[in-house]
This record gives structure tokens, sequence and C-alpha cells, in this order.
């Protein structure tokens, strides 16, 4: 976050700019495909016109069933296919059913992904149609078995992967890439894949995930994503063993060989993509992606989701509780079970928002905020031996060695798990938490669901169906006593998506806190009284591509606000602008 950022080294704002960096912005179309409606006749281009076998085999254009009479006639495509012709309706229906068949998730996650390969507007039809069955298929919780098994189950490359053997060479590595607008890029080093450790080259499961969200809640086009892994070798002993792993086998790099690489990627981004590409890095381990954020953030257009989306997400979820907890952000007392980039981002922006509404300053209002690492509370005794990271919530008090005594002791009214560690929110600390509060906030973040801290069943039984709960990976519905409790999911899906159309379509260059605030405060606005009443703290997917639309505008105009957007003139309405610029997955007519 900015605030932590400064004290960790470089004290440059993302304000300090170069104008000549000022250069237009928005969402580049080339083939003016979705400017034409959807009854216009666009052409198919690829490298020339796509025709016959070639066009069913390229996953942007192909439409398989769908062709139309006239179009396999004009598109030598007359015998290729079966003489029927089937609607995009119809393809969906008898996808979503064959979909349903499989018994384990892992096998629906590989049929979704074999249709990708296959039929791009199929399978982001499927997907932000079925938003709430399918998420949890192509993200958290199956992405995370999908990247243990990803050498298994590994078809076609999808992205890029950069490895030690293309350092000094990264820029012809990323010219390789056949699309030349990329205007979102998702990077992994694999070190630390969800709650599953290190993956190595396998985490590439993460960005092609991540940015298949982009695209169907977010509206960025498919052409402008690009997942990369940077492999640097892993530490994972089971991996090197193993004879179809598919990144290096050697021990990961760290200090000035990984430095070096990871430099030379950052400016080869730029100098291939601009400006204005969005760099988002996702699951590095603690020590590389503090350390990332802080030296990127003033000379690229970086965001971090472990850090800042798990934030603006749990901000959001916090501010929306208000209207059930009652009091303001400053009454309360947040206690966290785990103290790494998730939470102490979390902590961070919490701090930062409860300082704008109160206009008090944030070293006052990080004294509402305790975290417990894996040796206990953080102290001002432990300061010394503490990772930078952790120093601003080392406050005086005496030392505490368990959550149950944290809880205990400290008496919050908010407790958030990003630990990674599953079964730690046991039954004495939710029950300790019920006992001195009418209606405890309770968020198990940790994903997958294996590695939550309490189950949403745990959490409303050992309640007694008071707490208000809130988890990152999904949770059936719970009936406790007669009444049916309602689990919401703090998923960084509600936020990234929505951030990231905001930050494309102004042509914004860096990335400030102020636009987190944005994202968390417009997220929190779109519960309605009747989610409330279930106990939701955040609204349905299924409304996520208004929601993102809405995040989107309110991100722009702080873009704007700041003068860190470059699209000029700013579009009357944002919001119409930020729909306008969405990738609709619906089949065009070709000519």
């Amino acid at each position: 976050m900015e605030s932590t950022m400064k004290e960790l080294g470089d004290s440059a704002s993302v304000l300090d700019l170069d104008p000549k960096t000022a250069v237009g912005g928005g969402v580049e179309d080339v083939y003016g495909e979705d400017f034409a409606t959807e009854d216009q006749l666009i052409t198919p281009w690829t490298v020339s016109v796509a025709s016959g076998y070639s066009l069913l085999r390229d996953p942007r254009h192909n439409k398989g069933l769908a062709f139309t009479e006239k179009e396999r006639d004009a598109h030598y495509l007359s015998g290729l296919l079966p003489p029927v012709v089937l609607s995009q309706q119809l393809q969906e229906k008898k996808l979503m059913n064959s979909i349903r068949q499989y018994q384990l998730p892992i096998q629906k996650y590989m049929a979704m992904m074999e249709l990708e390969e296959r039929n791009e507007r199929l399978f982001y039809k499927l997907l932000i149609d079925n938003v709430e069955e399918l998420l949890p298929v192509v993200y958290t919780p199956t992405v995370g078995e999908a990247c243990q098994k990803y050498g298994s189950i590994f078809r076609r490359p999808q992205g890029l992967y950069i490895s030690l053997k293309e350092k000094g060479r990264v820029l012809d590595v990323l010219k390789n890439w056949p699309e030349r607008s990329i205007q979102v890029i998702v990077v992994t080093d694999g070190e630390r894949i969800l709650g599953l450790g290190d993956l190595g080259c396998q985490g590439m499961g993460i960005p092609v995930g991540k940015l298949s969200l982009y695209t169907a809640l977010g509206g960025i086009r498919p052409s402008a994503c690009l997942p990369i892994t940077i492999d640097v070798g892993t530490n994972n002993e089971k991996l090197l063993n193993d004879e179809f792993y598919i990144g290096l086998k050697q021990r990961r790099a760290t200090g000035q060989e990984y430095s070096e690489l990871l430099h030379e990627f950052m400016s080869a981004v730029k100098q291939c993509y601009g400006e204005k590409v969005l760099i988002q890095f996702e699951d590095f381990a603690n020590h590389n992606a503090f350390e990332l954020l802080a030296k990127y953030r003033t000379s690229h257009l970086v965001f971090n989701d472990d850090i800042q989306g798990t934030a603006s997400v749990v901000l959001a979820g916090v501010v929306s509780a208000l209207k059930i907890l009652g009091g303001s952000l400053a009454d309360h007392k947040f206690l966290f079970l785990g103290a790494g980039e998730a939470g102490t981002g979390i902590a961070e922006l919490i701090a930062l928002e409860m300082s704008k509404r109160t206009n008090t300053p944030l070293e006052e209002c990080r004294k509402r905020i305790y975290l417990v690492d894996s040796k206990g509370l953080i102290v001002k005794s432990r300061l010394e031996s503490l990772q930078h990271f952790k120093q601003p919530w080392a406050h005086e008090h005496e030392s505490v060695k368990t959550l149950l005594e944290a809880v205990n002791t400290l008496k919050p009214t908010v407790l958030i798990g990003a630990s990674g560690m599953g079964k730690t929110f046991t039954k004495e600390v939710i029950e300790a938490m019920s006992s001195f509060n009418e209606k405890p906030l309770i968020m198990a973040l940790s994903n997958p669901t294996s590695q939550a801290e309490c189950t949403a069943e745990e959490a409303y039984t050992w309640s007694k169906g008071k707490a208000i709960f809130a988890s990152g990976s999904p949770f059936d519905p719970v009936e406790y006593e007669g009444k049916v409790f309602v689990p919401g999911q703090g998923n960084n899906a509600y936020i990234f998506p929505g951030f990231g159309l905001g930050v494309v379509m102004s042509g914004a260059i860096r990335v400030h806190d102020d636009m987190l605030l944005a994202a968390s405060e417009a997220l929190a606005e779109q519960v309605t009284d009747a989610e409330y009443e279930k106990g939701l703290i955040y609204p349905p997917f299924s409304k996520i591509r208004k929601i993102s639309a809405e995040i989107a505008a309110k991100v722009a105009a702080k873009a704007y606000e700041l003068g860190l957007a470059s699209r000029i003139p700013r579009p009357a309405s944002l919001v119409k602008y930020a729909e306008s610029c969405m990738y609709s997955p619906v089949y065009r007519n070709y000519r």
C-alpha cells in the first residue's frame, strides 16, 4: 500500500509522474468487433481471413455448429460440419448439461479449459451466464487442484513461460506472443500458490484463471489479456523428482539472479506494450511481493491482488457489515490471524479508510488493528525480529502466544483469517468471540476450501447463529435452528475485474491507494436491504457485470480526480462508458 510502501524505501509518490507519459487511453478494439452491433457483419480476421478447416480451429472465431448455411458457403465450411445449425443458446444448454454430468470438479475444470481452446466466445458465454455455478470451477477452489496437477493435465500452452533460460532475451520472448495490444498481464513465479505453497511452473493455472475472470466479469477483451509464469525453479522436492514436471528442475533462484530477471521482465513489458499495461503480481512469496510492489509502483502500472485486491474486497465486506453491526469503522476493534501479504494489506487499507473517514492520523488508526502470526500477537517487544511489513503493527501490549488468548484479551468485534492454515478458528475461538459480541464478524478468507480457518457451518453453529460470516472460498447455505444463513464470499473476483476495467478505460498510468478505497466503497454500495436480511455482506455474483461496471466507474473517476488518467476527454457517463467497453461473448455474423 502507498503509506506502507513509503516506509519500506523509496519515498516517491505515484503522483510524481512525468507528464510525457499521459497519452491516449481506453480499450482498444483493433478490428471493430465490439463496436459493431450484434447483427452487423464483421470479418473473422487472423493474419488473413480465416476460412475452412483453419477457421474451425481458431478458437476466437470458431462457432462450431452455429455457423449459418450462408456462412458455411462463404467460408468454405460446407461438408466440414454436420448439416444441423444450432444457436449459441442451444450450444450453451448442451454443454452445461454435459459439464453437470461430471462428478469431480477437476473434470469440470478440464472440460471448461478444453472448451476455451476450441470456442472462446462459447466458453465466456457459459461462464458469464452461469457465473455462480462455474466460478468455483475455473477459479478457487478448483484452480488449486488444477495447479497441483498441471503437469498431468497440460494440453495446449496458455500464456507465456519465461524461465531463467530466457534471461537476457525476455523482450524477444514477449514478441513471440501473437497479440500486440496487451492491456492486462497477470504474472506469477509460482512460489506461494493459494495456500498450497511452491508449485513452480505449474502455477500457470492462476494467471490463466484470473484473466478468464478479467474477461467474463470485467469485460476486458480476451486478446488484450496475457498470462505469464516466471520460472526460476522450485523448492518443492516432489516436483523436482516428478518426471512429468513441466518446469525447470532446479532449486529456486534468489537474490541478484532473481532480481535481474524480474527487472528485465518489467522493462521489457513496458518496452513491448507501453506505459498503460496493467501488471498484476499474483501469488509471489511475501518477501518478494512487498519488494516488487514497492520497487515498481512509481515506474509501472502495477497491482498486487494478494496485498491490494484482497484488502479491497475485505474492506468492502467490513464497510457493508457496519449496517448490521452498527457503529462506524473506528468504533470496531480488528484482530487478524495471519500477518503476511494478505493480512497486512487488508489491515493497512482498513486503517487508511478509517483515517480518511475520521480525519485521524494513520498511525492512530492502526492502533485499532491487531495481528497474530505464528509466534503470537505482534507487539513492540518483538520489533527487532519482525519483517519490515509487520513492523507498523507492533503495538504496546504484553506478549500473547495464542489466538484464543488474543481474542480473550483484546475482545475484538471483527476476526479476520488470512493465515493459509485450515481449522484455526476453533470452537473455543468462535465461542469466545460470541460471548462478548452480539454479532461478531468472522471472515475466514484462506483458499482453497481445505485451508479455510473454519467452515460456514462451524461459524454459525458454534456462535449459535450470532456470527456474520464470510469466506474466501464458497460455502453452501447453512440451516441452524430453523433459520437459513447464507454465507458471504469475500472473493477477490468482486474487485480485480472491475478495478482492471476502470484502470484500462481511463488510461490510468499508475495505481493509487485511493483508487482501491473507491473500489471498496463501490462494492459495499451494491448490497441491497433484502441481501442484508439474509445476513449477506456481499452482493450475489449473478450481478457481477453490473457490479464491475460500477466499480470501474468509481476507480476511473478517482484516476481522473488524481490526475492519473490519460484518456481525454473524460466520458460524460463513466458507468455507461464502462458498460460499452465490456467484451460481449455473443457470436458475430461473418460476411
